[in-house]
Protein backbone atom coordinates (compact mmCIF):
# COMPACT_ATOMS: atom_id res chain seq x y z
CA UNK A 1 0.00 0.00 0.00
CA UNK A 2 1.33 3.40 -1.04
CA UNK A 3 2.13 6.38 1.55
CA UNK A 4 -0.22 8.42 2.32
CA UNK A 5 1.40 12.19 2.23
CA UNK A 6 0.00 13.00 6.07
CA UNK A 7 1.95 9.72 7.20
CA UNK A 8 5.24 11.31 5.01
CA UNK A 9 4.83 14.35 6.07
CA UNK A 10 4.52 12.85 10.13
CA UNK A 11 8.08 11.34 9.15
CA UNK A 12 9.19 14.77 7.72
CA UNK A 13 8.63 16.51 11.19
CA UNK A 14 9.89 14.01 13.33
CA UNK A 15 13.18 13.89 11.79
CA UNK A 16 13.16 17.96 11.05
CA UNK A 17 11.22 18.83 14.15
CA UNK A 18 11.99 16.24 16.99
CA UNK A 19 14.58 13.69 16.67
CA UNK A 20 16.71 14.44 14.13
CA UNK A 21 19.40 12.10 15.57
CA UNK A 22 17.17 9.14 15.47
CA UNK A 23 17.81 9.64 11.15
CA UNK A 24 21.40 10.51 11.89
CA UNK A 25 20.76 13.73 10.45
CA UNK A 26 22.83 16.89 11.45
CA UNK A 27 20.65 19.81 11.13
CA UNK A 28 22.67 23.41 10.97
CA UNK A 29 22.17 26.46 12.37
CA UNK A 30 19.03 27.33 10.77
CA UNK A 31 17.03 23.89 10.48
CA UNK A 32 18.48 23.25 6.95
CA UNK A 33 19.22 19.66 5.95
CA UNK A 34 20.16 18.24 2.71
CA UNK A 35 16.95 16.55 0.78
CA UNK A 36 18.70 13.66 -0.25
CA UNK A 37 19.85 12.98 3.48
CA UNK A 38 16.47 12.58 4.67
CA UNK A 39 15.36 10.58 1.90
CA UNK A 40 17.47 8.18 2.54
CA UNK A 41 16.59 7.86 6.54
CA UNK A 42 12.97 8.04 5.29
CA UNK A 43 13.80 4.98 3.10
CA UNK A 44 15.19 3.05 6.10
CA UNK A 45 11.85 3.26 8.35
CA UNK A 46 10.64 -0.11 6.77
CA UNK A 47 9.32 -2.25 4.07
CA UNK A 48 6.71 0.47 2.96
CA UNK A 49 9.16 3.21 3.22
CA UNK A 50 11.89 1.35 0.90
CA UNK A 51 9.97 2.84 -2.18
CA UNK A 52 9.40 6.02 -1.12
CA UNK A 53 10.58 8.39 -4.26
CA UNK A 54 12.21 12.05 -3.78
CA UNK A 55 9.46 13.88 -5.96
CA UNK A 56 7.03 11.96 -3.43
CA UNK A 57 9.07 14.02 -0.79
CA UNK A 58 9.01 17.01 -2.89
CA UNK A 59 5.26 16.55 -3.99
CA UNK A 60 4.09 16.22 -0.07
CA UNK A 61 6.00 19.02 1.00
CA UNK A 62 4.54 21.42 -1.88
CA UNK A 63 0.60 20.48 -1.71
CA UNK A 64 0.48 20.57 2.05
CA UNK A 65 -2.10 22.70 3.39
CA UNK A 66 -0.55 23.84 6.11
CA UNK A 67 3.03 24.58 4.86
CA UNK A 68 5.05 23.38 7.56
CA UNK A 69 8.37 22.74 5.58
CA UNK A 70 10.03 24.26 2.65
CA UNK A 71 12.34 23.27 0.43
CA UNK A 72 14.92 25.58 -1.09
CA UNK A 73 17.22 23.99 -3.81
CA UNK A 74 18.65 20.48 -2.19
CA UNK A 75 17.93 21.66 1.37
CA UNK A 76 14.52 20.88 3.02
CA UNK A 77 13.76 22.21 6.73
CA UNK A 78 11.21 22.69 9.26
CA UNK A 79 9.45 25.97 9.42
CA UNK A 80 8.97 26.26 13.01
CA UNK A 81 7.47 24.58 16.13
CA UNK A 82 11.21 22.81 16.60
CA UNK A 83 11.91 20.94 19.83
CA UNK A 84 15.62 20.36 19.33
CA UNK A 85 18.13 22.19 21.20
CA UNK A 86 18.77 25.60 19.54
CA UNK A 87 16.77 28.25 18.08
CA UNK A 88 16.08 28.89 14.22
CA UNK A 89 16.83 32.33 12.86
CA UNK A 90 14.09 34.07 11.05
CA UNK A 91 13.64 37.48 9.48
CA UNK A 92 11.21 40.14 11.38
CA UNK A 93 8.57 41.53 9.67
CA UNK A 94 5.32 43.60 9.76
CA UNK A 95 2.67 41.66 11.02
CA UNK A 96 -1.00 42.27 10.21
CA UNK A 97 -3.21 45.01 12.52
CA UNK A 98 -4.63 41.66 14.07
CA UNK A 99 -3.81 38.05 14.83
CA UNK A 100 -5.41 35.40 16.81
CA UNK A 101 -4.19 32.33 19.08
CA UNK A 102 -6.93 29.56 19.70
CA UNK A 103 -6.75 28.27 23.57
CA UNK A 104 -9.00 26.06 25.96
CA UNK A 105 -10.92 27.64 28.54
CA UNK A 106 -8.60 27.00 31.47
CA UNK A 107 -5.77 28.58 30.10
CA UNK A 108 -7.47 31.64 28.23
CA UNK A 109 -7.31 33.52 31.94
CA UNK A 110 -4.19 32.48 32.43
CA UNK A 111 -2.60 33.90 29.12
CA UNK A 112 -4.84 37.40 29.33
CA UNK A 113 -2.87 37.81 32.74
CA UNK A 114 0.65 36.95 32.00
CA UNK A 115 0.71 37.10 28.06
CA UNK A 116 1.24 34.53 25.78
CA UNK A 117 5.06 32.82 25.93
CA UNK A 118 6.56 29.65 23.65
CA UNK A 119 6.12 27.14 26.79
CA UNK A 120 8.39 24.85 25.15
CA UNK A 121 8.51 26.15 21.67
CA UNK A 122 10.69 28.21 20.01
CA UNK A 123 8.25 30.80 19.58
CA UNK A 124 4.07 31.23 20.35
CA UNK A 125 2.51 30.78 17.53
CA UNK A 126 -0.50 33.00 15.71
CA UNK A 127 -2.94 32.66 13.36
CA UNK A 128 -3.46 34.84 10.64
CA UNK A 129 -7.69 34.09 10.97
CA UNK A 130 -9.69 33.02 13.28
CA UNK A 131 -10.81 29.34 11.52
CA UNK A 132 -6.80 28.23 11.73
CA UNK A 133 -7.18 30.02 15.17
CA UNK A 134 -9.77 28.04 16.55
CA UNK A 135 -8.92 24.75 14.77
CA UNK A 136 -5.88 24.63 16.66
CA UNK A 137 -7.54 25.41 20.04
CA UNK A 138 -9.31 22.48 18.93
CA UNK A 139 -6.59 20.60 20.15
CA UNK A 140 -6.63 21.71 23.36
CA UNK A 141 -10.26 21.86 24.00
CA UNK A 142 -13.90 20.78 22.42
CA UNK A 143 -14.93 24.39 23.10
CA UNK A 144 -11.73 26.89 22.28
CA UNK A 145 -11.26 30.51 23.11
CA UNK A 146 -10.59 33.00 20.97
CA UNK A 147 -7.93 35.26 22.04
CA UNK A 148 -7.41 38.57 19.32
CA UNK A 149 -3.91 39.96 19.52
CA UNK A 150 -3.04 43.51 18.62
CA UNK A 151 -0.20 43.16 16.37
CA UNK A 152 0.49 46.04 14.96
CA UNK A 153 0.32 47.80 18.21
CA UNK A 154 2.61 45.29 20.01
CA UNK A 155 4.57 45.84 16.61
CA UNK A 156 4.88 49.37 17.09
CA UNK A 157 5.96 49.37 21.16
CA UNK A 158 8.94 46.72 19.81
CA UNK A 159 7.32 43.12 20.06
CA UNK A 160 8.92 41.36 17.22
CA UNK A 161 6.90 39.22 14.54
CA UNK A 162 7.90 36.65 11.71
CA UNK A 163 6.38 35.28 9.48
CA UNK A 164 5.88 31.13 9.87
CA UNK A 165 3.77 30.29 7.05
CA UNK A 166 0.81 31.73 4.70
CA UNK A 167 -1.38 31.40 7.90
CA UNK A 168 0.53 31.14 10.86
CA UNK A 169 2.69 34.17 12.41
CA UNK A 170 5.36 33.83 14.72
CA UNK A 171 6.54 35.84 17.75
CA UNK A 172 9.04 35.80 20.92
CA UNK A 173 6.22 36.31 23.77
CA UNK A 174 3.34 38.40 23.47
CA UNK A 175 2.43 40.69 26.66
CA UNK A 176 -0.89 40.75 28.02
CA UNK A 177 -1.82 43.54 27.18
CA UNK A 178 -2.03 43.45 23.75
CA UNK A 179 -4.41 40.24 24.32
CA UNK A 180 -7.76 40.45 24.62
CA UNK A 181 -11.13 38.08 23.84
CA UNK A 182 -13.36 41.12 22.55
CA UNK A 183 -10.67 42.38 20.08
CA UNK A 184 -10.24 45.26 22.25
CA UNK A 185 -6.75 44.95 23.92
CA UNK A 186 -5.85 46.66 27.44
CA UNK A 187 -3.03 48.90 28.08
CA UNK A 188 0.50 47.05 28.03
CA UNK A 189 1.57 45.59 30.79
Amino acid sequence: MPLRPAEISRAISHALRHEPWLYELELDAQGWVDLAALHAALQQLGPDWASLELGDLVRTVEQADKQRHEIVGARIRARYGHSVPGRLAMQAATPPERLYHGTSPQVAQRILETGLAPMGRQYVHLSLDTETALAVGRRKAAAPVLLHVDAARAAAAGIRFYVGNEKVWLADAVPAGYLSLDGAASTPR
